[in-house]
């Protein structure tokens, strides 16, 4: 298979020099913000990041195929999430992987198996509470429905309704005088249940009109994973334009830089590592499925790699202890108004470039040895890091680092974009973060 074209080299944003391995610039951005839109679920997501992938010159490959050890670009999909890499000429089957990992869940509002539901007159759509969201900012939003059918001959039919559609009516202020003293609260059940219509509703009305919306005959569709999303666009915000505002940047906006990384990486040429992107689904609730990182997906795919490439479980062994993974999520950028809350020594800021993960406690990966290989990534990229570590009197996030270091016994890093608003509906970062992410990620690739 040929290489994928290589992004022309391009002045790097920071050192103002040529080089390489800084191919992104504000144009990544732009492009962020259109992967974002046309990305409501985890499902989407991949899909667009498989249809980047083929346009580079990747294939797909069926986990049910057996797997040769030809060179060139490849990828498996699973439900929400993806794994891809790149084979080198030359590859051994000991070749060591340089691996950017990601998810592609981000906490929101998702569909009950029974979603059809009514009160009072308003017709409503009964939903669970995905992950850690902040609830008050999905209230008073106009909000569409996208998802995954899965049909009755087995097919399955991506479906996103990306106009207004639902609602959850926030209380008016005249019946809850104490929300400006006391603060917002909100009852997971019984308060952020979305509106959709008037009158009574009917078992299987959402699922009807779905099936309208799409073409297909009434009781074609057996099976669901719908979620809510904010049909707001992304947009570029403030005096110059320098900030970035939109939704599930937690987290694809890692996934669309370590999308782009790769594609740019596997066509640096004689490359000493196999580059390999790793998106997982259900990082938000514990990681713990067949497509989670606590699952068997990316230890599998590695492994059939090796194999296929003739290789021993030696082999095997020697691969994984050369291996080296970045994991990619957001962090959080010192918030101007609410500085206490942050470690007083470290306040990573917006625009400022990727951040380093820092925690003793193992919520992050990261140690002093790999804080010295992302290092020489973002140097030789001309990218500048900074270093995160949270407040002690807080507790600490954790992310799919220390669940692959565990699960696979490869040294992990933890970083990632320094945001505002994580968890909300829509989330704030810098405009030039992303590519500056992404340019230490492709000189963290092709190394």
């Amino acid at each position: 298979m040929s290489a994928p074209s290589h992004p022309s080299p391009r002045t790097s944003p920071e050192t103002g020099t040529d080089s390489p391995t800084a191919p992104f610039g504000r144009e990544h951005t732009d492009d962020l913000m259109s992967f974002l839109a046309a990305s409501p679920t985890p499902y989407h997501a991949v899909a667009n990041a498989a249809e980047r992938l083929e346009k580079a010159g990747f294939r797909q490959v069926a986990e049910t195929d057996a797997w040769d050890g030809s060179t060139g670009g490849k990828y498996v999909l699973r439900g929400g999430a993806i794994v891809a890499w790149y084979v080198p000429e030359g590859a051994a089957a000991h070749t060591p992987f340089r691996i950017v990992g990601a998810h592609t869940d981000s906490p929101n509002l998702r569909v009950k198996p029974l979603p059809d539901s009514s009160a009072h007159g308003w017709r409503q759509v009964a939903v669970e509470v995905y992950g850690g969201p902040l609830l008050n900012s999905w209230l008073d939003r106009d909000l569409g429905l996208a998802g995954r059918l899965s049909l009755r001959d087995g097919a399955t039919r991506l479906v996103s309704i990306d106009r207004p559609l639902l609602r959850v009516p926030q209380l008016a202020i005249h019946l809850d005088r104490s929300v400006s003293t006391d603060g917002l609260k909100l009852d997971k059940q019984r308060h952020v249940q979305p509106v959709w219509g008037l009158g009574e509703g009917h078992d299987g009305d959402l699922i009807a009109f779905l099936e309208d919306e799409y073409g297909l005959a009434r009781g074609e569709v057996t099976g669901w994973d719908l979620m809510v999303h904010s049909v707001e666009a992304p947009a570029y915000l403030g005096r110059d334009k320098e900030l970035v505002a939109g939704p599930r940047m937690d987290n694809l906006l890692s996934v669309h830089a370590g999308t782009a990384a790769l594609i740019a990486a596997s066509a640096a040429g004689n490359l000493p590592h196999i580059p390999v992107l790793a998106a997982f689904d259900h990082e938000e609730n514990g990681s713990q499925s067949d497509t989670g990182a606590d699952g068997p997906l990316l230890g599998s795919v590695l492994e059939r790699g090796v194999f296929a490439r003739g290789g021993s479980f030696e082999d095997r062994s020697r691969a994984f202890a050369g291996t080296v993974c970045l994991s990619s999520d957001t962090g959080h950028a010192v918030h101007p108004n609410y500085a206490e809350r942050h470690d007083p020594t470290h306040h990573p800021r917006a625009g400022g470039g990727p951040i380093l993960k820092v925690n003793v406690n193992n919520r992050y990966a990261t140690d002093g040895s790999g804080r010295a290989v992302f290092a020489a990534a973002c140097e030789r990229a001309g990218v500048p890091f900074q270093s995160f570590v949270s407040n002690n009197s807080m507790p600490c996030g954790t992310t799919i680092g220390p669940i692959t270091a565990a699960r696979h016994g490869i040294k992990t890093v933890d970083i990632g974009v320094a945001i505002l608003s994580m968890h909300s509906a829509r989330e704030l970062c810098a405009a030039k973060d992303p590519y500056l992410l992404a340019n230490a990620l492709v000189a963290f690739l092709d190394s």
